[in-house]
């Protein structure tokens, strides 16, 4: 439905020029959305992706192993939109105190990510309201060193921006004039606690990217904290036990289409059009999820059968190898931490796992050395390759 620009214009000066910045309509939108027969089966379509999403991992041996390789995964994904190269065993070496060959700022930018979501997680489970405070305080963590860090972290804009072109007067779009933002943003939070929404969380949460997007409240860190936002609303109301779902894959893929769509919505109030990308994305990037869940314990267990067929080391180096299923990247000094076992013990059934063809080291050094569970990092890298 085409309903017509879903703001007003706001004309204000910036830097000598005369500049139009757009402000959103509160949600939800007006007139309604036309949720016709085919939307409805979409988004039937979608919650049952998500459904079995959230079932699968009740075959996971340990849902958080599972969690703590997805997530640094979207970390990856998400960063890569906005232009960094950090790979994901950059970020796992990052995390080891080791980084070769990545640009510091781009590994330090996806690590941030990683904390950012980290924090809001630990902080919804501990019963903090999910709030613009919390969506401030993970930013003020996404921010908080490498590239941005002096674009006000944990703070909503205090000076104009905007997006594409190189200043407000030949910019693509100019989100809303500074003194808007708190008023927006207070809007966007009332309708995720359910102020005036008469739809299910998925429709909810395709609302609430976009209306973030649009007020762009940060100077810095939009997109990402954008897209957080969707796998946070899944979780806080309850469709995901676990925040499973990320969509940074999907929209990286379909980049100009989702900025084509974006300003489909804002121009001509096409919300319609959004909602089935979004809805498409979920069903598409939940079912992917559950294929790659699949894949790892599949992996697993094939590995753990070769593992028992090699005689009387097996023991230690099952220890061995299931530490490397909850961090596929290790030094030989953290998996004695994780199994208990001492280093000529942890040495020796490393050893057994690269004979085997598990494990590979990737220093080259005598010392140090560091050893990568491959064929898991293999199955995590599809669809990081750079565009």
């Amino acid at each position: 439905m085409l309903r017509g620009p879903t703001g007003r214009y706001h004309i204000t000066n910036v830097g000598g020029e005369t500049v139009r910045a757009f402000i959103p309509h509160p949600l939800p939108p007006e007139p309604p959305l036309e949720l016709t027969a085919q939307r409805q089966q979409l988004l039937e379509r979608a919650t049952l992706a998500l459904g079995r999403l959230d079932s699968i991992t009740l075959l996971l041996p340990d849902p958080d192993i599972f969690l703590y390789a997805y997530v640094r995964r979207e970390a990856v994904l998400s960063s890569q939109i906005e232009g960094t190269q950090s790979s994901l065993a950059q970020l796992l070496l990052f995390e080891l105190d080791e980084a070769p060959g990545a640009p510091i700022d781009d590994v330090i930018e996806v690590s941030n990510y990683v904390a950012a979501l980290d924090y809001g997680l630990k902080r919804l489970q501990d019963g903090f309201p999910f709030s613009n405070r919390l969506i401030r305080d993970m930013h003020a963590i996404l921010l908080r060193q490498g590239r941005g860090s002096e674009r006000q972290p944990g703070e909503f804009r205090r000076s104009q921006n905007w997006i594409g072109g190189t200043r407000p007067g030949n910019a693509v779009f100019v989100p809303p004039p500074p003194e808007e933002v708190p008023d927006c943003m207070a809007a966007l939070e009332r309708f995720l606690h359910g102020e005036r929404n008469p739809y299910p969380t998925l429709i909810k949460a395709a609302l609430a990217h976009v209306q973030f997007e649009t007020i762009h409240p940060f100077l810095d860190g939009n997109g990402r904290i954008g897209r957080l936002l969707i796998a946070f609303i899944l979780h806080h109301d309850r469709l995901l036990s676990r925040p499973l779902l990320y969509l940074s894959l999907y929209l990286k893929q379909h980049r100009a289409e989702y900025y084509r769509l974006l300003d489909l919505v804002r121009l001509q109030g096409d919300w319609e059009a959004w909602i089935d990308f979004f809805l498409e994305g979920v069903e598409q990037t939940a079912t992917n999820a559950v294929d790659t869940a699949r894949r790892l314990l599949a992996l697993f267990r094939q590995h753990e059968q070769t593992i028992q067929q090699t005689g009387r080391i097996s023991a230690n180096a099952l220890r061995v190898f299931r530490a490397l299923c909850e961090r596929p990247l290790m030094n030989l000094p953290q998996v004695c931490a994780g199994t208990g076992l001492s280093f000529p013990t942890v040495n020796k059934a490393m050893q057994v796992l690269q004979q085997i063809g598990i494990t590979r080291e990737i220093t080259g050094r005598q010392r140090n050395r560091i050893f990568a569970y491959q064929a898991y990092l293999d199955v995590l890298n599809e669809g990081t390759e750079a565009l």
